[in-house]
């Protein structure tokens, strides 16, 4: 077939050659294909982008095209695939790249420069994702502004529907009411299958010092060092509704903003679990969330389902006791510690693992309630420990935590009584100590729950470079089962361009679409190896995340380590390192949640699981329940360590600082009370850092002895005791009997006296004490150390009882108060 040849200029003016499929092509003819998406010429042109007429008649694709080919062309092949294979492979590289000549080549088109109020400056911001950034780029402040559609199409009447004559049918064409009653309907997504009921926060996490000697990490590499963090806990059973008081497990999710992406240290108020392979999660929760038949009981594990799991679990024993301790009921979010319960890998820049544990330890001190507290809390406030988190935060007592880590090679690990793969089990602190390695302050409050609390994301298999996965089986199955479940809570796979779930720094990947999706992405590339896009984004190489060689050479199999099978020497050991208040407790918790439960084998079960324990506490819930105490339930392992008590394990081991911060103060007040005193105790709280506040019968004010007038800052009926952390009561004539014939009066300080907290009261009130039946002594017939009472000073100025009950205050409650309830 005869070839045609065409002649005509190139673009650097010289005549065209044909040298067959490789000769250049007249840009006469080329601007065709410029022009054209679908195929072009074999030859290298069109190659000159600067003259032709494909280069006037289209300048700046002409530019594009051929600088396009150009940079594909510097790529003959892939130079990163000899990486790939052998030796070669243990090292990550970093991917070859080509520079583009401009802008222009790697975009998706040359109208970008055509702008618009939409479309933005048209400046292209190359290696920039626009959506990353902090929060201030979505906040939206509708102040002084009109009502407006979704569509911002102003809205003239949000009061009425529109419709055919004053008493006639609603249009259908009402697309405003429409779209609103739609978006109405749509505005809850599903709540999480556990955790769902949460409060959070932000803040930032500071090192103390360098630690990369440990580990690569980004929040650890220098002193001083601030990482921004947010923080959300949450009970686990309940379901969003539920209360907050309830006994059972908090979560303490930590989402880490670092400069080498986002780090979730996804944990638990207890150190422990009640399960060790994640295939038994599902069964589990199952067994703990209310019974399918009738959906009842709501966010407790005291019924039939829970206690029968656990029952034939023994590996669950350790935990239980953890669960019916007095952590389960715990007095503030920021008086609990957090533990991230799954030994963790810390890696340093020289590739060198240890194993870690994570801790940690509030400021506060670690405080509960005591059972017959929390049950009343959460009748009178079920959001009782989401105010108290917000409303702490916003008068500028930031919560605190000490992050502390264990960190143990794999040689020591190897030499433990127990195995640290095991999430039922601890590294005793006498075995390995905790070191100290920085602080978590949380300050800002969300601005709105649902944008930020509820759609935050925490995933396990979040981390960054310098933490790494240890081979824990449950830690394993978490890591697959927390991305999973946000596509469905959450919409998606984009979940992570929801703003409160964004890194700090760049995004950059190959993945595309799906719902909801934010990112515009420029270009025509979205995949690698590419040459168009000259290589990016590419492969970090080193510096990305690089997992550590662990060697294994082992079988597949279903089954769990010899170790694993040590199912009582650890829960002994938390039993023991209880107080004696702290055993009680959770000999009654063991006997309220058994109580409930209907079926007499299974609560034979478990006191059966208790006896492997202590033969003592299984004889108290026995008893608690009228049974026989049962014979020892089948042991697995029969040479298992034996541990001496370990304090840190015990509540009282954290008393907290010493200070007020967020704690409240209750002052009983009637008409006569001392002024003067008032004025005091009030400053003094408020210099501490407590909240008092003024309670009266009712709202309104008083009128004190002097004529001056106090107003009640709430009413007795609407804050009960069980909301306060110490009461007192003032002086003032005639005011211990004016408190002494309120019922409700004598009812608040009964109960402040029954749940362990200080009361202050006046010299010439101290009757109101014997009214409400409150002694002076102990049940041992020492003086009670929770009782101040006091004589003011003249002048009104602060004295020592005001001072040691403010002490008291921030200490632990008074247990040694502890009998039964006091008479009617």
């Amino acid at each position: 077939m005869a070839t045609r040849k065409l002649k005509t200029d190139t673009t650097d003016g010289t005549p065209a050659k044909s040298t067959g499929a490789s000769a250049k092509i007249d840009l006469a003819f080329s601007a065709g294909s410029v022009a054209s998406t679908v195929s072009g010429p074999s030859a290298d042109a069109p190659k000159l982008s600067k003259a032709g007429k494909a280069a006037s008649t289209f300048p700046e694709l002409t530019d594009k095209v051929v600088s396009a080919k150009e940079l594909s062309a510097k790529m003959p092949a892939n130079s990163d695939k000899a990486a790939e294979y052998g030796d070669a492979a243990r090292v990550a590289h970093v991917g070859s790249t080509q520079e583009p000549a401009n802008a222009a080549v790697t975009g998706s088109t040359v109208s970008e420069s055509n702008l618009s109020e939409k479309l933005g400056d048209g400046e292209v911001a190359v290696g920039n994702n626009a959506t990353i950034g902090p929060l201030d780029r979505v906040r939206a402040d509708g102040g002084g502004r009109p009502l407006t559609t979704n569509q911002g199409v102003l809205i003239a009447d949000n009061q009425n529907s529109l419709k055919i004559g004053l008493r006639g049918p609603t249009a259908l064409e009402d697309f405003i009411l429409r779209e609103k009653i739609t978006h109405f309907d749509h505005e809850r997504i599903p709540e999480r299958v556990v955790h769902a009921r949460g409060s959070a926060a932000h803040g930032f996490f500071e090192s103390y010092a360098n630690h990369s000697k440990l580990t690569k990490a980004a929040p650890f590499q220098q002193k001083g060092k601030q990482t921004p963090v947010f923080v959300r806990f949450s009970t686990v059973a309940g379901e969003r509704g539920s209360a907050d008081a309830v006994r059972d497990v908090r979560g303490f999710a930590v989402k880490f903003y670092t400069d080498q992406g986002n780090w979730d240290l996804v944990g638990n108020n207890m150190p422990v679990f009640f399960i060790q392979d994640a295939m038994k999660f599902p069964d589990l929760v199952h067994a703990v969330k209310p019974e399918p038949h009738f959906a009842m009981p709501q966010a407790s594990s005291a019924h039939d389902t829970f206690w029968d799991f656990v029952s034939l679990t023994p590996e669950s024993t350790h935990m239980l006791l953890w669960q019916m301790s007095d952590r389960a009921i715990p007095r503030s979010y920021r008086m609990m510690q957090g533990f991230g319960v799954h030994t963790f890998r810390l890696v340093n820049e020289a590739g060198e693992s240890v194993f870690c544990k994570f801790h940690w330890t509030p400021k506060a001190g670690v405080h509960s309630l005591v059972w017959d507290e929390a049950v009343k809390i959460n009748g009178a406030d079920s959001d009782f420990h989401r105010r108290d988190l917000w409303e702490a935060i916003e008068a500028g007592a930031y919560p605190e935590w000490e992050l502390g880590v264990q960190v143990f090679s794999e040689e020591q690990a190897d030499n433990f009584p127990f195995d640290v793969l095991d999430p039922t089990k601890v590294v005793p602190e006498e075995l390995i100590p905790i070191t100290p390695i920085g602080r978590m302050v949380l300050n800002r409050n969300p601005d709105n729950f649902f944008a930020e609390t509820e759609q935050v994301a925490f995933c396990t298999a979040h981390i960054i470079p310098g933490i790494d996965f240890s081979n824990d089986p449950l830690l394993q199955g978490r890591i697959h089962s927390y991305l999973d479940t946000q596509l469905t809570r959450l919409g998606g796979p984009n979940f992570h361009e929801i703003p409160i779930n964004a890194p700090i720094v760049q995004v950059h990947n190959n993945q595309r679409d799906g719902m909801h999706r934010q990112a515009v992405h420029r270009g025509r590339v979205a995949y690698e190896p590419n040459s168009m896009a000259g290589g990016c984004p590419f492969q970090a190489g080193k510096s990305g995340f690089v997992s550590f060689p662990e060697r294994i050479a082992e079988d597949k199999v279903r089954g769990k380590p010899e170790l694993f099978a040590d199912h009582f020497s650890q829960a002994r050991l938390f039993y023991k390192s209880q107080s004696m208040i702290e055993q009680q407790h959770i000999a009654n918790a063991f006997t309220f949640e058994l109580s409930r439960v209907q079926t007499p084998a299974i609560r034979e079960r478990v006191v059966s699981l208790l006896v492997n324990v202590d033969s003592a506490l299984g004889q108290k819930v026995a008893d608690g329940l009228a049974l026989t105490l049962p014979s020892a339930a089948p042991v697995l392992m029969e040479d298992t360590p034996e541990y001496s008590a370990s304090p840190a394990l015990s509540m009282k081991h954290y008393p907290g600082d010493g200070t007020l911060a967020g704690r409240k103060v209750a002052i009983l007040v009637a008409d006569n009370v001392d002024h003067a005193y008032v004025s005091t105790v009030y400053k003094s709280v408020l210099d501490a850092g407590g909240v008092p506040r003024l309670l009266g019968k009712r709202l309104g004010s008083v009128t004190a002895g002097n004529g001056e007038v106090l107003n009640i800052e709430a009413p007795l009926e609407a804050t009960p005791a069980v909301l306060y952390d110490a009461v007192v009561v003032p002086n003032g004539e005639g005011l211990g009997a004016t408190l002494s014939a309120s019922q409700k009066a004598r009812m608040f300080l009964k109960e402040q006296y029954e749940h362990g907290k200080p009361i202050l009261v006046g010299a010439d009130t101290a009757e109101f004490l014997e009214a409400a039946g409150v002694p002076m002594n102990l049940p041992d017939g020492n003086p009670d150390p929770g009782i101040f009472l006091d004589t003011p000073d003249p002048d009104g100025s602060a004295n020592d009882a005001i001072e040691l009950f403010i002490g008291g205050v921030a200490g632990p409650r008074i247990c040694e108060r502890e009998t039964e309830p006091l008479a009617p």
